[in-house]
């Protein structure tokens, strides 16, 4: 009986997953049976009698605390639509307990994931010394040259047009993250470990082994140190284990590709898969050893159906708070988002994981320039990598690492665009381990590139803000440049402490119906005078009460007093919410990156006809807008080496101006 639970937990979770996607489940509020508790005093000891006593099991702390634990009831359902209050009440009857919350239950999706197997290493016969003599023969330098001069010799490198773009699959000679010139310099991400938030890595694999961080990884759906992926005969769990590939698949090892960051480490974090995720996982996920991971990879986030709104909790808010302030030893983790799969009917922006200020939210083109068909567009995006080529060329996917010792040249969406952003931040911390969260932000607003990045659609193009900085409302401020990102880096200086700003609130109640557009202003000195004045705006949030007979006919754009406009919220056609709008909500830019935030603001609310081009009736309530950014300009003291063709050549020209007058 004991050796047919996991295929019954299997199916149960199958189950409720159907009926949450069908949505006669997850109307209702889902329990877990996981718990949150906090102790007036104590620490694990103390916790472990706690759970013993209560009947609960003691799981580990949250974020490292002494005083706050994950316990689970294992008498409890993994899922159900009533809260278990008699052993919350048990809990709490004990004096040690000072509070004691079951966690809701809550979906997050994989992204990009499509029921394809990987081409099995047998089918490409890596071992042939014919298929061995072909790659030597296709080597630019001679067998004697240094490595890092060399083409690598992996069979799917040829396929990986992400990292070297010659036009095979109909692409773009050069359209790609030119991670040949970072590593003819030397960089390979040598001493960076990324974690891969995930369905668990195959760390067993020949291109992943000896590339993998046993220590920093840990699976927090089984709670052990072993993340290695449940198997499905779908090969669902192969995502975790396709994006560490990008990163860190063994460089000349005759086996699959190559990774951005080759010679980085991956620690596997294995938290999607389970029935549903609650706070205390994704948490624990984002805070896990911050001191021994640089980088974690997301590729997932809430349901991309263009109709949900949602974000983190607070303990995971505080988690992702915490590693930006104290990770890395006080630097900053770097947080790497897939900005969602949801097409042109959805908007990152209502993604609270991507569209937060603390990640770095990555968008995806294909291999000849194009935003691809699922890709969400926002104004939070700051930059773009790539993920699938045209779909009439063979293996014009992502070529990686699969499952059980597979490759694969299928692996598509934004999950594939995040791993290969979070690649290319390896490089740049070997290049300078001393560069901060915000230091990798600004990097990679001035080395990313327009290259031939378009909107096939014609709905956006490329555009100067204030500064003088171009960016694209797809793409962010372009395609991430390996060979530039850690050429900056490696003689980037501090830059100046970074303060917020409240600019000001605009309460007054308004109503507006389909067709009409309300206004409303603020006028702002950006706290000048006192010590949070900001001059140089990095993110621009937008914090809106607002609601609607049909939510996604609302559109919304701010202008910034340097007369850039960000829409901060698209049309989602199919989002039919008309009682909760949005509450508070963080909408967030990063398109006024370094304009001068002094003057007035303007936000634009209007209800856009629907497809039944039906009369909608909105009603605006609040919004309130914070500033971000640094008070003395950070770049003027960046060493640019006179490119006069580089935006930080141009953008310290503007600066210089700016401060003459």
């Amino acid at each position: 009986m004991t050796s047919q639970r996991p295929w019954i937990c299997t199916l149960v979770w199958g189950i409720l997953l159907l009926y949450c996607i069908n949505g006669s489940f997850c109307s209702k509020e889902v329990l877990t049976n996981h718990w949150f508790v906090e102790l007036h005093t104590g620490g694990k000891e103390q916790a472990i009698e706690v759970a013993k006593k209560s009947g609960f099991t003691y799981v580990g702390p949250v974020l490292e605390s002494n005083t706050e634990f994950h316990f689970i009831h294992n008498a409890v359902p993994h899922s159900r639509t009533k809260r278990s209050i008699t052993h919350t009440r048990k809990l709490k009857a004990h004096p040690l307990v000072k509070r004691a919350v079951q966690q809701t239950g809550f979906i997050r999706h994989k992204r990009g994931y499509k029921d394809q197997k990987g081409v099995p290493l047998s089918d490409i016969a890596l071992s042939s010394p014919e298929l061995i003599g072909l790659l030597q023969d296709e080597l630019n330098v001679g067998i004697d040259s240094p490595l890092h001069l060399k083409q690598p010799n992996d069979p799917l490198f040829s396929k990986e047009w992400y990292l070297k773009n010659t036009g095979q699959s109909g692409g773009i000679p050069g359209l790609d993250l030119n991670v040949e010139a970072a590593w003819g310099k030397g960089y390979t991400g040598k001493n960076v470990t990324t974690a891969i938030m995930d369905d668990g890595i195959d760390y067993l694999h020949g291109d992943l082994r000896n590339n993998y961080n046993a220590k920093a990884s840990y699976d927090f759906s089984s709670n052990d140190h072993f993340p290695y992926p449940r198997y499905t005969d779908t090969w669902f769990n192969s995502h975790g284990t396709r994006c560490a590939g990008e990163i860190a698949a063994a460089r000349d090892n005759n086996i699959c590709g190559v990774g951005v960051a080759y010679d980085s480490l991956v620690a596997g974090l294995r938290m999607l898969d389970q029935p549903f995720m609650t706070d205390l996982i994704e948490a624990n996920a984002m805070g896990h050893m911050p001191n021994n991971i640089d980088i974690y990879s997301a590729s997932w986030g809430p349901t991309d159906d263009g109709k949900t709104v949602d974000g983190p909790r607070n303990l995971t808010m505080r988690a992702i708070v915490r590693g930006v302030n104290e990770g890395r030893n006080g630097l900053g983790n770097i947080y790497v988002w897939a900005s969602g799969d949801g097409g042109q009917e959805d908007d990152c922006n209502c993604d609270g994981y991507a569209a937060s200020m603390w990640t770095i939210s990555i968008n995806s083109a294909t291999n000849d320039g194009q935003t691809a068909g699922y890709d969400e567009s926002c104004s939070s995006t700051l930059a773009s990598t790539f993920s699938n080529g045209k779909s009439t060329f063979r293996d014009a996917g992502v070529a990686t690492t699969d499952l059980y010792n597979n490759c694969t040249t299928t692996h598509s969406g934004t999950s594939a665009a995040a791993p290969e952003a979070a690649g290319v931040f390896a490089l740049a911390l070997e290049a300078n381990r001393n560069l901060t969260w915000r230091d990798v932000q600004h990097l990679t607003v001035l080395t990313s590139k327009r290259n031939r990045l378009f909107d096939p659609y014609l709905k956006h193009f490329w555009q100067y803000n204030g500064a003088g900085l171009e960016f694209n409302h797809l793409f962010g401020f372009g395609v991430l440049d390996a060979g530039a990102m850690v050429d900056q880096a490696n003689k980037w200086k501090p830059l100046p402490e970074r303060f917020h700003c409240t600019a000001g609130t605009v309460s007054t109640p308004a109503t507006f119906s389909t067709g009409e557009t309300i206004r409303m202003t603020i006028e702002t000195e950006a706290c000048k005078g006192i010590e949070t004045e900001i001059n140089y705006l990095e993110h621009v949030q937008a914090f809106i009460t607002v609601k609607s007979t049909y939510r996604g006919n609302i559109v919304m754009h701010l202008i910034s007093p340097m007369n850039t406009t960000s829409m901060i919220l698209s049309q989602r056609p199919n989002d039919d919410d008309h009682k909760n709008g949005f509450t508070r909500w963080p909408f967030m830019t990063t398109h006024n990156w370094s304009e001068n935030p002094r003057g007035t603001w303007t936000l634009e609310v209007t209800n856009i006809p629907g497809k039944n081009n039906d009369v909608d009736t909105g009603k605006f309530s609040e919004w309130t807008l914070v500033l971000h950014g640094t008070r003395d300009p950070p770049y003027l003291h960046q060493d640019d080496d006179d490119d006069n063709s580089s935006k930080l050549y141009k953008i310290k020209r503007v600066h210089e101006k700016a401060m003459a007058k």
